[in-house]
């Protein structure tokens, strides 16, 4: 008689690195359009792109199924 084995869900490598999951289990990643060509951004849009933006809420339950032990 073979046992039943519970498969193991795979996780999403490239959501892996791109977020992260707060205490409270919100789903946070870096702002996008930082990385050059930033002389044509104001002061005021550059400033804002150093925090991190948490993903919005319709999101949030497809990240839970992508990054199950995250």
């Amino acid at each position: 008689m073979v046992a039943k084995v519970k498969v193991k869900q795979k996780t999403k490598r490239a959501a892996a690195k791109r977020f992260k999951k707060t205490g409270t289990g919100k789903f946070v990643f870096g702002t996008t359009g930082r990385r050059h060509l930033l002389t044509r951004h104001s002061r005021k849009l550059k400033r804002q792109g150093r925090a991190d933006q948490v993903a919005r809420i319709t999101e949030q339950g497809h990240l839970r199924r992508m990054l199950p032990y995250l």
